[in-house]
């Protein structure tokens, strides 16, 4: 994996409500319902074809708290207000598996399939473009949704991010190369919205 700076930013990110979820920074006790929604081939259908393990559930979780220690922001682990269980996640990050475009920091999600179509995406992903451009200062946010994923880029455009160029992520360990649609706002798009 490459080596990179952390974005900097104005204060390290917090916890925060919506109209339908809580959304707070991962912790180490999420792993049991993290893993209960990683197990629907659904959630990681886009780029993977398949399900997570458990092991897989936990090298993500571990992956996470490590970006919010050291960029002071991360994905928030989504629950719902109508249940203490975890229904997925949504937040900011830095795209590592795409570094043509760094730096960068992208909005990205992943729910429950039983919570599809009923605009938690949008919600949250809302949530994370103010929290970016208001609390951590940020410039400008992407999003890189699967070109094969229309539903996922249609939150980007329901949310108002703008289509700027198909892209090609390289290969990992763990799957082949993906074509991706890049999608940008800019805080001043953002104001203006």
């Amino acid at each position: 994996m490459a080596t990179y700076q952390p974005p900097p930013i104005a204060a390290p990110l917090g916890s925060v409500e919506t109209a339908r979820m809580h959304l707070r920074p991962f912790e180490p006790t999420d792993l049991d319902g993290l893993a209960a929604v990683f197990a629907h081939a659904e959630v990681w259908q886009y780029p993977y074809g398949r399900a997570f393990t458990r092991e897989e559930t936990a090298a993500f979780l571990h992956a996470q708290l490590a970006e919010w220690h050291e960029c002071g922001f991360g994905c928030w682990i989504a629950i719902s207000k109508q249940s203490p269980e975890p229904i997925g996640y949504v937040g900011l990050s830095v795209p590592m598996f795409l570094p043509e475009i760094l730096p960068a920091v992208e909005v990205g999600w992943r729910f429950s399939p039983s919570y599809w179509g009923q605009g938690l995406a949008s919600e949250g992903a809302r949530a994370a473009l103010h929290e970016g451009f208001s609390t951590l200062g940020l410039t400008e946010i992407c999003s890189l949704p699967q070109s094969l994923n229309p539903a996922s880029y249609r939150v980007c455009e329901r949310i108002g991010m703008q289509f700027e160029r198909t892209v090609e992520c390289p290969a990992t360990t763990r799957r082949g190369p993906v074509q991706a649609r890049l999608y940008t706002m800019s805080r001043t798009d953002w104001e203006a919205s």
